[in-house]
């Protein structure tokens, strides 16, 4: 059996539903969190004070390649990778250095540094522009196989 189509109304009346942009989301984000253009990551990079943290998709990383020895984490699994009571949690948390989120533009770690800070985790910041400003900057990038 085939599941009949919302009618247009219908439609129209779920996406009024929404109540917030992710736009709006990731302007808050902004306004919380500690942002870092690539120079000052990189400086922080060089001195070993920080682990970056690339949570773009993995196809992303195939494609464009990413920050050597930065750690990747898939996004839907950020919250589990952080939290020492989950099964999931990862030890690269459990570390005494700055937490440096980046995706491609900056939107997705945005709202990851952010959620990492409300979860406990500290210091967080967050790449500005992201991998793509990183690129646009000459900083130094590796091939992911």
């Amino acid at each position: 059996r085939s599941t009949p189509k919302p009618s247009s109304a219908a439609s129209d009346v779920y996406k009024r539903q929404v109540i917030k942009s992710s736009k709006s989301l990731v302007e808050e984000a902004l306004k919380e969190i500690e942002t870092l253009d690539p120079l000052k990551v990189k400086e922080l990079y060089e001195k070993e004070k920080c682990t970056l943290v690339d949570i773009r998709d993995i196809r992303e990383l195939w494609r464009d390649g990413s920050i050597k020895d930065a750690m990747h984490i898939p996004r839907g699994m950020l919250e589990f990778w952080i939290d020492p009571d989950s099964h999931y949690h990862k030890d690269i948390f459990n570390q005494n250095k700055t937490y440096v989120f980046y995706c491609a533009s900056a939107w997705r770690s945005a709202l990851s540094a952010k959620t990492s800070i409300e979860m406990g985790l500290n210091p967080v910041v967050h790449l500005e522009g992201g991998f793509s400003a990183w690129k646009k900057a000459g900083q130094p990038i590796e091939e992911v196989e």
